[in-house]
């Protein structure tokens, strides 16, 4: 009956959803006083969980509803993919309840609630379409509401066509007096249909479909899902009584029920879902099988070993999924806790960012950490009590039981940490460093190895402790790749192995470690430091994120396995118009990662670093758009990034460690000839920005070593050629500097604030500083005119800002949002009308992480 479109609110600058009443619908009583209803019902609900209207008006005979943009999909678009997992059928039920109890508190029935209504998105479910909805007590037929309502799919082998009958009430079929106990009934429907993947009642026809309604009982949930939880089949059978005197007298009642379950014991009787099913599934399917009291013994068994707390000796394997809608980090593998209790991870919303998610190991339930958004790289503190982590250019830890995270360091990124039970945490903040130590409680971060130039090591990372507290082991990536042992309190250090990945000590006596895509596990002596025995494969393949040779596992100290699986990524670069609509691709797609793309001036070739899947090596590759022609660049060991191109195109600076540490490079585009240093120095430097005059270079320096983080340089081209920071005196990180067309002025991004942000400063001679971004900024590009300024905002969003330069300066004259990036990387057409990004290629399975009890019963008789 209506039509829906994206708009633009110019005043308030936001994104808005037009609803219209066509023209040929507003003539039809029945239409427009639909129309009419649904503005009234929901102009005055104000709940989280309704799409908000803000306007509603008539102009040239059409009659319009200005309402909430909601991002997402319907939950009718989910179920295409099957049921969901139990703790997003709790969560998402539990959201429309409490809309719909908002509802019924202002007199209002919905009487459409289905899937196709309910809208998920990165904040929650929504529900939507008040069109059918009535003021309590008023009557509707069975005749008037075959009419009106929408009819939605599936289509019947016979051709039928069933719509929304599927989710009405008994009453509201046999055309009774209806109250918000009707919607109950709806809920319970979908809330069927979530959890098993299959409508509550089903028929052939509307009539066999509300004789089911009627008169049938939909197929125990039990029977589907075995698993879920005794206490959700209850609440939705006694939603789908067919006397509503039966059933939850309230949406409100129904919402905190629904509440209970996510909040209860998954170990009681009413929750048996994850810890002793898990344990005991094979053994429940054979009861099934045999007889029902096997099953009941079974069960019976492993809760009194539970209860007397003994383990299991079996060795069982469970896998599980991130919250529905998000992804598990690719940079952060999952950690379990010292105790085996808990697992945390990182899970993202594609295109947004994510948080750290705690799970107990016998729960269906992952909850999210509040403070934790952008966290990678969590680990443990020894007692199981606290939560490490980098966010925000930080080291940070959390509690289990919540509470805000506390700042203990600085630390850009975390390249490994372990934490001691006298207080010590071990930590690497990042490329390039060695293992640094600081207190549990805070305070100045202190290096504890050195790197050893002579031997070629670019960077220390993965540090573990050992059982006593003092001794650690550690990665070395060098010349050479190995493990090495150290002390807290000396720089000595023992080859322990020669290994291209990280390890684990594992109890009791080993050492964990990922060799040609199997786990080994070997002997290891904690007191004399000392290997025996030969590695034993136990896990075949187990991934290995390669530029960090870190393997994606992790151990408790009772024994579980955490493996994570490894979802490759398959990148694409495409052209896209400004609202992100595909054109053309540049390339065909590649199971690698691209990165650092770079477009030449004469907008013809592309630059792009990739990442070899089968060592983690970086290095330059050149795209010809003219002969459709990809050639390698560089031929680094270790690192080749960051590309930048002469004004004139004949050679590309890039970054490589090839000498020891990070340093600038120049190569000859031409292919013939080798690279060579273009600025040597005792710093890590990163080349970032040529100005088009060809007279300065804007390049990114640090320490080598150190927790100084990186600022920005300029190198004069001419004349002493002496470098001198962008920002003398400023003590915040910069990094991203792009000179303007005309070279007058450079934009960069700063951590000042304490988030990264997009400013712009004239050059040579800075003596004002404007701020671009309000809500983060990272990754800016000018357009060929130079009055535009491009950058990645918020969630992968692409952001304008239109320039207006005055004699005192430059003012943002608008802002606005493009469109969202799969990956945070894009280039600029020549005529400023097309974006080169990566699009993710979406065809593979989630990573999970799958969990294996005692796996030393994997190790050879």
């Amino acid at each position: 009956m209506g039509e829906v479109y994206r708009g633009r609110d110019t005043r308030l600058d936001r994104s808005v959803a037009i609803k219209i009443l066509p023209a040929h619908y507003s003539s039809d009583r029945n239409h427009k006083q639909r129309f009419e209803r649904e503005a009234k019902a929901i102009s005055g609900l104000n709940h989280p969980n309704i799409c908000t209207l803000h306007d509603v008006g008539s102009q040239d005979g059409i009659d319009y509803l200005v309402m909430e943009c909601v991002e997402g999909q319907s939950l009718a678009q989910r179920l295409e993919k099957g049921p969901l997992p139990i703790e997003q059928v709790l969560k998402i039920g539990r959201e429309i309840a409490d809309a719909l109890a908002a509802a019924h508190r202002s007199g209002i029935i919905h009487r459409d609630l289905k899937p196709g209504n309910i809208i998920l998105t990165k904040s929650g479910a929504k529900l939507l379409d008040f069109g059918l909805a009535k003021w309590a007590a008023q009557t509707c037929s069975l005749a008037t509401m075959s009419a009106s309502a929408s009819v939605e799919l599936p289509v019947t082998e016979e051709g039928t066509i069933v719509g929304t009958f599927q989710y009405m009430s008994p009453e509201q079929i046999e055309g009774k007096e209806l109250d918000g106990r009707s919607d109950v009934f709806s809920l319970g429907a979908v809330l069927y249909e979530m959890l098993t993947g299959q409508r509550a009642f089903q028929g052939k026809s509307q009539l066999s479909v509300a004789s089911a309604i009627l008169e049938k009982e939909p197929l125990p949930i039990r029977a589907t899902k075995p698993l879920a939880p005794r206490s959700l089949d209850h609440v939705i059978r006694r939603c789908l009584a067919k006397d509503s005197e039966e059933r939850w007298q309230t949406t409100r009642d129904l919402a905190l029920e629904l509440k209970s379950i996510e909040a209860e014991d998954p170990a009681s009787s009413e929750g048996l879902v994850n810890g002793v099913v898990r344990r005991a599934n094979v053994y429940a399917w054979i009861g099934l099988c045999l007889a029902g009291f096997l099953l009941a013994s079974t069960l019976f068994l492993l809760s009194r070993l539970r209860l007397k707390g003994r383990v299991s000796q079996e060795t069982i394997r469970s896998s599980i999924l991130p919250p529905e809608g998000r992804e598990l980090d690719r940079w952060g593998a999952a950690a379990i806790s010292p105790d085996g209790k808990y697992l945390v991870f990182s899970a993202i919303i594609p295109g947004w960012g994510g948080q750290l998610y705690l799970r107990r190991v016998d729960s269906i339930l992952a909850k999210p950490l509040p403070g934790t958004e952008g966290a990678q790289t969590p680990f443990w503190s020894p007692d199981s009590k606290w939560i490490g982590f980098v966010a925000g250019a930080k080291l940070r830890k959390v509690s289990v039981e919540g509470g805000s995270p506390l700042i203990l360091c600085d630390s850009s990124q975390l390249r490994g940490a372990s934490w001691s039970s006298n207080g010590t945490i071990l930590f690497v903040p990042g490329a390039g460093n060695p293992v640094f130590s600081v207190s549990e409680a805070g305070g100045s971060p202190v290096a504890v190895t050195q790197l050893d130039k002579s031997a070629g090591e670019v960077t220390h990372r993965w540090p573990i402790f050992l059982p006593d507290g003092k001794h650690f082991l550690f990665f070395s990536r060098g010349r050479e790749n190995a493990i090495y042992a150290s002390t807290i309190d000396s720089k000595e250090r023992k080859l322990i192995v020669s290994n291209d990945t990280n390890v684990l000590y594992a109890s009791p006596g080993f050492l964990l470690y990922v060799k040609n895509g199997a786990l080994m596990a070997q002997r290891f002596d904690a007191k004399r430091l000392e290997l025996s025995g030969s590695p034993a494969a136990i896990v075949d393949g187990v991934p290995v994120f390669g530029g960090q040779q870190h393997g994606l596992f992790t151990v408790s100290e009772n024994g579980i396995l955490a493996i994570q699986s490894k979802e490759e990524m398959i990148s694409q670069p495409v052209w896209v118009d400004q609202v992100g609509k595909s054109l053309e691709p540049l390339m065909e797609p590649a199971m690698f990662a691209m990165f650092d793309m770079r477009m030449a001036p004469d907008r013809r070739k592309i630059a792009f670093g990739i990442t070899d899947p089968k060592d983690g090596v970086d290095n330059i590759w050149v795209h010809d758009a003219a002969n459709h022609q990809t050639t390698r660049l560089t031929f680094e060991q270790l690192i080749a990034q960051h590309p930048i191109w002469a004004p004139d195109g004949s050679q590309v600076l890039y970054t490589s460690n090839r000498i020891g540490h990070p340093q600038i490079f120049r190569i000859p585009t031409t292919g013939v000839g080798e690279a060579e240093p273009f600025l040597p120095s005792d710093y890590s430097d990163v080349a970032e920005s040529w100005s088009p005059d060809g007279r300065y270079l804007a390049f990114g320096r640090a320490p080598i070593e150190g927790m100084v983080e990186r600022s920005l340089w300029i190198l004069p081209l001419f004349g002493e050629k002496k470098p001198y920071p962008l920002l003398p005196g400023s003590h915040s990180q910069q990094w991203s500097g792009v000179f303007s067309p005309d070279g007058k002025w450079m934009a960069f991004v700063s951590i000042e604030s304490g988030k990264g942000e997009t400013y712009i400063v004239p050059f040579p001679s800075v003596h004002m500083k404007i701020q671009i971004s309000k809500n983060g900024g990272s990754r800016p590009h000018w357009s060929r005119d130079g009055h535009q300024l491009f950058y990645i905002g918020q969630g992968h969003a692409l952001m304008e800002a239109t320039l207006r330069f005055a004699p005192g300066g430059i003012q943002v004259a608008n802002t606005q949002t493009l469109f969202r990036l799969d990956i945070p990387e894009f280039e600029i057409s020549g005529d400023g009308r097309r974006f080169l990004v990566f699009k993710t290629v979406d065809n593979q399975e989630p990573s999970t992480v799958t969990l294996i009890s005692n796996w030393t019963n994997l190790l050879p008789r």
